[in-house]
């Protein structure tokens, strides 16, 4: 528990420095606009092609369990929006990042630890969280959005590719079952989970690359951690925010 207690202490004094205010305005945006190619980006990828095969997955397994002649085949295209919009793209594809970004942000960090790059800085008296951690923070809560709500696209298109090669249902049963009873604020939802997400996996893996101690083999150990407690803490608050903004 004490241990417990330190980290959390010691995540929030990090969180501090981090927000202070940055010194150069032009080197923050342009180290903001390098993230956000670095941390999304070069995500945009596997998130395109995890969405497209979910989505067809979803629609395909909703057809699959509709054995009932009652139930109508929309059924398949508003069960798979439901699925994508609330659930799969702002959760499922924000644990895939946290395992790719986490990752790559805890190694980077940590490798500037265990090589005194980070010492360097402080030197040079430069606020070193605030200069590695916050342009991430703040590229992740802008780009991170964007990528949920492209996989939300691809997703709905990936079940409606599946429902039509597979002979599911018919183009025209599923856009009534993707534009049946669609509520605006599940986007909204989504989003901001998304950005909630966006927080704690960068912040949760920049505080454990830049507390790294030792050397190659502790950066490994630091991103490891990174990504399994940022996973934790994603579906901590999903389940909270989802009760908050939908109970």
């Amino acid at each position: 528990m004490k241990k417990i207690l330190f980290s959390i202490g010691q995540y929030v004094d990090l969180m501090l420095k981090v927000f202070k205010k940055h010194e150069k305005a032009p080197v923050f945006r342009r180290q903001i606009a390098d993230e956000i190619n670095n941390l999304g980006i070069d995500s945009l990828g596997i998130v395109a092609i995890i969405s497209v095969f979910m989505g067809a997955v979803v629609a395909i397994q909703t057809a699959h369990n509709i054995t009932s002649a009652w139930i109508p085949a929309y059924t398949v295209g508003f069960t798979t929006r439901e699925s994508i919009i609330l659930e799969f793209s702002p959760t499922i594809i924000c644990l895939i990042l946290a395992g790719k970004v986490g990752s790559r942000i805890a190694s980077e960090i940590g490798t500037m630890r265990v090589t005194e790059q980070i010492d360097a800085l402080e030197i040079m008296g430069v606020n070193s969280a605030n200069y590695l951690i916050l342009p991430k923070i703040v590229a992740a809560v802008i780009i991170f959005p964007i990528l949920v709500i492209i996989s939300m696209f691809l997703g709905i298109f990936g079940g409606w590719l599946a429902a039509v090669l597979m002979h599911v249902v018919t183009t025209t049963a599923y856009y009534q079952g993707i534009t049946l009873d669609f509520i605006p604020y599940e986007i909204f939802y989504s989003v901001v989970k998304t950005i909630v997400f966006s927080f704690i996996i960068t912040s949760i893996s920049g505080y454990y690359g830049y507390y790294t101690n030792g050397g190659a083999l502790e950066v490994g150990r630091a991103s490891t951690k990174a990504v399994v407690m940022s996973s934790i803490l994603l579906i901590f608050f999903n389940l909270i925010i989802t009760q908050l903004m939908l109970g």
